[in-house]
């Protein structure tokens, strides 16, 4: 059977889907896959374009009519969320806007969520692809923006100051791990295809999991940067249990995640 799938270029996906991607020994699957930011991954999914995705938490409720959300292959974890960065100082400028990496991305959300309980100002932002959203704070263009991925490790390297670790005010807030990206499905799959996808994301992981080096030559050649340890670290903090299964406290954080986004 062929599907399609959407993943993105960071260490993370790649690490977990590259087995998969590269064709899993007696798998009854062929896949034509498709690299793109988790923005464009969203917009894709909520206009039914792929078969299999790995996107935002938070855009689920939008096209839960259609997916059904997997059981693995996510990120969900604790000590992982997006950061609140500043190119200017220390202190939230309420007077400034804010550079977001996406409207559906779950990084919104959680900023949105962290505003709306400690300050006084109405929402002032802007968005734009993760990537652009670092390079417009190193360049001064935009004075604060949320930041994801590989990002989350290079700020202080790059001058840049730290404003709120929203995930940490999730879990804060919540006392759920923190609820970032899921795998999704189509339901017109049906529950036997969609339990074969599953297997197979597991098995690809399972894979990763016996090499004896992380950030392998494929997922250097997607990585948004360069640097091997970055690589890593981001693996090690985006990739673990919940990636395989999502479990009780994963399945709690999502449907907290969830509730807002409904608005219940």
């Amino acid at each position: 059977m062929r599907l399609t799938l959407g993943i993105s270029t960071c260490p993370n996906d790649t690490y977990i889907y590259e087995a998969l991607v590269k064709g899993l020994k007696d798998s009854p699957f062929d896949w034509d896959v498709h690299f793109a930011d988790v923005q464009t991954l969203n917009e894709m999914v909520r206009r039914g374009e792929l078969d299999v995705a790995k996107v935002s938490a938070q855009v689920y409720p939008k096209v839960e009519d259609s997916y059904q959300c997997l059981g693995c292959g996510g990120a969900i974890g604790y000590g992982c969320g997006p950061l609140l960065l500043s190119s200017l100082g220390e202190s939230f400028d309420e007077s400034e806007p804010v550079t977001l990496p996406g409207s559906d991305t779950t990084a919104a959300l959680l900023f949105r969520f962290w505003h709306a309980r400690t300050q006084n100002a109405g929402l002032n932002v802007r968005y734009a692809l993760f990537d652009q959203v670092y390079r417009s704070l190193r360049s001064g263009e935009a004075p604060q923006g949320v930041v994801i991925h590989e990002h989350r490790f290079t700020w202080k390297r790059d001058g840049l100051h730290l404003l709120q670790d929203l995930g940490a005010f999730w879990e804060q807030e919540t006392g759920t791990p923190i609820p970032l990206g899921i795998a999704l499905a189509r339901k017109s799959l049906g529950a036997e295809t969609i339990s074969a996808v599953e297997n197979e994301i597991r098995e690809s992981l399972k894979v990763a999991r016996t090499r004896n080096t992380l950030a392998t030559e494929f997922i250097s050649e997607k990585a948004q940067i360069e640097d091997p340890a970055v690589m890593e670290a981001h693996i090690k903090m985006f990739v673990n249990d919940f990636s395989e299964n999502v479990g009780e406290r994963g399945w709690a954080a999502l449907e907290h995640l969830w509730r807002l986004v409904r608005g219940v």
